[in-house]
């Protein structure tokens, strides 16, 4: 598989900053924007189409819902078809959850459990997906707070499976790694390695998470994209780095939304870090 290499870090499109971001070009590489938010046309769909003629954009989605056992909704992906037809989106990417069954939608991404069932659903809606919009599209890991039992696979089986079943490629939220290693008590460096690295990871998602106390004295780390990245989650980046090479990477903030000069930023740590990681692999290689 083709890896794309976007130079620069991009940012989620929010709307407090699209304004700012079409009467001046701003120093980011790409903009992320939710797909559901575009569906019908209307003025937001005409602004986005603006931006994309203005900067690389990917397309979000969050409510396809591709772990759900009653079938993907064709309107659904009818939208998405029309938003990748008019956007021309540099990835197209969806999430390793449920989110609906039936008629009934709930705000929220949902977690399965890694059995063969559950592949065998995944595989199925990501091929189908894939062939109705006529093109690779690219799944992000989850953020965990609990874990089933009973399972065939890890997450990381799992993902490398789904992958190899459909050509989908892997979009990697590091943020997300550290939230479900730390609730689940696992080596978050570990799920990194398990990761198989022949240019299936497109993308990574960096973020900041919420630290709450709980009652027992324990703490649960929840993915609430509202504050900057944490340390931990740099360093676990720069391994990423290490490990699968100068993948796009994109900075989400969705809560408590700052100036856009906050998010450019962020996106310019990662920028460093992406740096400062080339080099060393260049040292090595010298």
């Amino acid at each position: 598989m083709q890896q794309h290499t976007l130079e620069r870090s991009g940012i989620g499109l929010r709307s407090p900053h699209v304004r700012e971001l079409l009467d001046s070009k701003a120093n980011i590489g790409f903009l992320e924007a939710h797909s559901e938010n575009y569906f019908g046309g209307g003025q937001p769909r005409k602004l986005l189409k603006q931006i994309s003629e203005m900067y690389p954009v990917t397309l979000h989605g969050v409510g396809l819902s591709l772990g759900r056992a009653d079938g993907l909704d064709e309107e659904h992906i009818r939208q998405i078809k029309s938003l990748v037809e008019d956007m021309n989106p540099v990835f197209v990417s969806d999430h390793l959850t449920w989110s609906g069954y039936s008629h009934i939608h709930v705000p929220d991404l949902l977690p399965i459990p890694f059995i063969n069932e559950a592949l065998d659903v995944f595989a199925a809606h990501v091929l189908e997906f894939q062939d109705k919009i006529g093109r690779q599209i690219i799944v992000e890991n989850p953020s965990n707070y609990l874990a089933f039992a009973n399972l065939d696979y890890t997450e990381t089986e799992f993902l490398n499976a789904l992958v190899d079943r459909t050509g989908c490629g892997l979009l990697l939220d590091i943020n997300n790694i550290a939230v479900s290693a730390h609730n689940l008590g696992y080596y978050a460096l570990s799920y990194i390695k398990d990761i198989k690295d022949d240019g299936r990871v497109k993308q990574f998602h960096l973020a900041g998470y919420q630290v709450n106390e709980l009652e027992d004295g324990g703490k649960i780390y929840l993915d609430t994209h509202g504050k900057p990245v944490y340390p931990e989650v740099w360093e676990l980046y720069a391994y990423a780095l290490r490990r699968f090479g100068d993948v796009p990477t994109l900075i989400e903030w969705d809560a408590d939304i700052p100036a856009l000069d906050v998010l450019i930023a962020e996106a310019a740590k990662a920028d460093d870090v992406r740096t400062r990681v080339k080099g060393e692999r260049h040292d090595r290689a010298a």
